[in-house]
């Protein structure tokens, strides 16, 4: 079976979501400005990662703090669960203080 490329965008955006430390998170917004793209196109990058990446997807979140909604209706849930691991806490409205645990790259990780 053929193995499956990666475009060179998706590849940029896993190198610097693969940057955002344990403990942190940042928007799927934030990765878009950064990288030239739409937030939207974070959000197709990361859902088409295979399981078992090395790419941690969960420290992407919206811009509101909160976890995105997924269509199978779990993959939320498991976002929710892998950041609370990580000791990151969600207020009563399920949104994360982004001024605490946001990561704003540095320059020279860009």
């Amino acid at each position: 079976m053929p193995q499956k490329t990666t475009s060179p965008l998706y590849q940029r955006i896993y190198a610097l979501v693969r940057q955002i430390p344990p403990g942190y998170v940042t928007s799927y917004g934030r990765i878009g400005q950064l990288i030239g793209c739409t937030a939207r196109t974070v959000g197709f990058a990361l859902a088409a990662l295979p399981t078992g990446s090395d790419v941690p997807w969960q420290r992407v979140i919206n811009s509101q703090g909160k976890v995105s909604s997924r269509t199978d209706g779990e993959g939320n849930i498991l976002q929710r669960d892998l950041l609370e691991a990580e000791g990151l806490l969600f207020d009563q409205k399920s949104r994360i203080d982004l001024d605490k645990y946001g990561w704003d790259f540095p320059e020279s990780l860009v």
